[in-house]
């Protein structure tokens, strides 16, 4: 008896394979490869982002509308994901990078006037 396999090769080596967002120590928002795969970031050119101050929730926008004034370029990394350079958004909203860094839980969520958020609550880093 044949048996008929159907192998695909591994070519994720390194990559990463988390599907959360990521707050970085250097101020960007990251979204990971299993991320960036699963929302089809590699369509998007740009993020909008939006502050809940109450309930320490940063939403994600993902867009290609170049008329945006207050929009983060993407950059894109075929390996690792994506991610946006926001020191100004993270600055004028008072987030500590050093206390809130690192892979957050997402949900979706429509902002009515703006459409698909991605939104993730600020929780404080695990000190090891």
């Amino acid at each position: 008896m044949e048996i008929n396999y159907q192998f695909k090769k591994f070519e994720g080596r390194h990559s990463r394979q988390e599907s959360r967002i990521t707050l970085t120590k250097s101020y960007q928002i990251g979204f990971p490869t299993q991320f960036y795969k699963d929302n089809n970031v590699t369509a998007f050119k740009y993020v909008v982002l939006f502050w809940d101050e109450d309930n320490r929730t940063i939403g994600v926008n993902f867009t290609n509308n170049e008329q945006e004034k207050n929009r983060f370029t993407i950059v894109h990394n075929e390996k690792y994901g994506g991610s946006v350079a926001c020191r100004s958004f993270l600055k004028s909203n008072s987030i500590d990078v050093l206390k809130y860094h690192g892979r957050c839980d997402y949900e979706k969520y429509n902002l009515e006037g703006v459409g698909e958020l991605f939104i993730f609550k600020l929780k404080e880093a695990d000190k090891k």
